[in-house]
């Protein structure tokens, strides 16, 4: 059978794309490497898991939620939303699970994709809905595979290993790992191990009511309001066009709430001290916590921001010659975010690979396309938006634009569409250009940053990346001919 789409991946962004496909009577198939559904939601189950983003905004525009237990959703509630959406769209019979891809094949007219237990696959289109965040990384530490108790990494997190009343080390202080200690602080003893401290912006995190969901079940219009709640999504836009200028009155003001979040909260001049961030707020992905600063501050917890210089069986020691005997070494320490779709061997026209096309690093014309991969399309691939807000928002900007190439490729009767290379160099010189002088680039370390130390982002705002979402600029797209194409 000849897909008209094959969608890889089945977390937030295939699900949407599924359920898109399904409506429009396209005949499509998922396919996911584990066994079941989720992405990030599936893989991240660590203690004190939360979203940073408002729950009725986390959600897929045509389905809000009216059963979310706070602002802030646990990841769990994250999960049983996709599960249940997933259900109700009756995707379960277009999924193949444990069906991971090894290599895909442009024939001429459609893709050829291989798994590993060397199953085929054809489709006139690919969408590739793999995600950024689930390889996970594994720091080089010294040592490391020599500690004799517990070591976890928090994207495979073991819920057997006993932790109260435990030694615990957690090694990483993203949201993941002010996440955990916050979670851990009161059941453990927690220690913290800090290389570079973070700016942490005050939230509350309230419990919605039984009235409240009530009134949200009864009120559909209620629900949609929330979802673009209008003080939510200015602050969206205002930090998405704060980040343009690192001096801006919007990267200052978010940096005078942090600074107070701090000043206020901690009273150990000494630990507020190792709390202080040296660059500008926004540079590193905002952490968003209620409760980090107290955790941090409870008797059984400690910061420790000396460098580690190994790992020993009894635990960790540091730049200063201290050991800290731990139990469990739990690993926060983030994901290789330059994967995408890797390691799968992708391979477009006249033999060319994704790998030689990401030889430097990895990007696609307005974070959709590669030249001379025809139909092969990213959602939340190289150069997409990130930051503090929604990325279901983003995947539902791109699937709408996804789709007007899909459909174009099926109208026009031809082969297929990628982006020129022209196109993609003018559209890299210009983002590279804009993302250096961004707070992204004004000089830390992030996730964010290319293997050159360049921010690997959409450098603009959100109402920009929209509008650029709307219609596809066909003179930037190549019209592969069905007699002109060769394998």
């Amino acid at each position: 059978m000849k897909y008209d789409v094959i969608v890889i991946g089945c977390g937030m962004s295939g699900i949407l794309a599924g359920i898109h496909l399904k409506n429009a009577g396209k005949k499509f198939i998922i396919l996911e490497k584990a066994e079941t559904l989720g992405g990030t939601w599936r893989d991240n189950t660590y203690p004190g898991l939360t979203c940073d983003v408002p729950s009725h905004a986390y959600t897929y525009s045509f389905e809000p939620n009216p059963e979310w237990s706070r602002v802030l959703p646990p990841g769990a509630e994250i999960q049983q939303y996709f599960e249940a959406v997933f259900e109700k769209y009756g995707l379960a019979e277009s999924v193949r699970f444990n069906s991971e891809i090894s290599s895909a094949q442009w024939l001429g007219d459609a893709w050829q994709l291989t798994d590993q237990q060397g199953k085929c696959y054809e489709g006139v289109s690919v969408v590739a809905a793999t995600g950024v965040l689930h390889h996970p990384n594994y720091p080089q530490i010294k040592g490391l595979e020599q500690f004799e108790g517990q070591t976890i990494h928090s994207a495979r997190f073991d819920h057997s290993v006993p932790l109260d009343g435990k030694r615990v080390a957690v090694v990483g202080n993203g949201s993941t790992g002010v996440q955990i200690v916050s979670a851990l602080a009161a059941r453990s003893k927690v220690r913290h191990f800090q290389r570079t401290p973070q700016w942490i912006f005050p939230v509350e995190n309230p419990l919605f009511s039984e009235e409240q969901r009530a009134e949200f079940r009864s009120n559909r219009d209620l629900l949609v309001y929330l979802q673009r709640e209008p003080t939510y999504l200015a602050n969206v836009e205002r930090f998405t066009e704060g980040v343009l200028d690192p001096d801006s009155e919007q990267i200052q003001e978010i940096q005078t709430l942090c600074q107070a979040n701090l000043d206020n909260t901690v009273t150990d001049p000494a630990l507020r001290q190792k709390l202080q961030p040296y660059y500008r707020a926004g540079c590193k992905r905002l952490i968003y916590s209620p409760d980090y600063y107290r955790a941090i501050q409870h008797p059984d917890a400690q910061l420790i921001s000396e460098g580690i210089a190994q790992v020993e069986k009894n635990g960790i020691r540091t730049s200063d010659g201290v050991l800290h005997e731990m139990d469990v070494i739990v690993l926060a320490t983030g994901f290789r975010t330059d994967r995408y779709v890797r390691p799968m061997q992708v391979t477009g026209l006249h033999g060319k690979t994704l790998e030689q096309a990401w030889s430097d690093v990895p990007t696609a014309y307005k974070s959709i396309s590669v030249p001379d991969f025809p139909n092969f399309y990213f959602m939340n691939g190289p150069t997409s938006p990130v930051g503090n807000f929604s990325l279901i928002d983003t995947s539902e900007m791109q699937w709408g634009y996804i789709w007007q190439l899909i459909e174009r490729v099926q109208q026009q009767g031809i082969a297929g569409l990628s982006a020129k290379a022209q196109a993609l160099a003018r559209y890299d010189a210009e983002r590279l250009s804009a993302a250096k002088t961004s707070v992204f680039g004004s000089g830390c370390n992030s996730w964010y940053l290319d293997k050159n130390g360049v921010p690997n982002t959409w450098p603009w705002s959100q109402s920009r990346f929209r509008q650029e979402m709307q219609t596809p600029q066909w003179q930037d797209y190549t019209v592969h001919a069905l007699e002109n194409v060769a394998a």
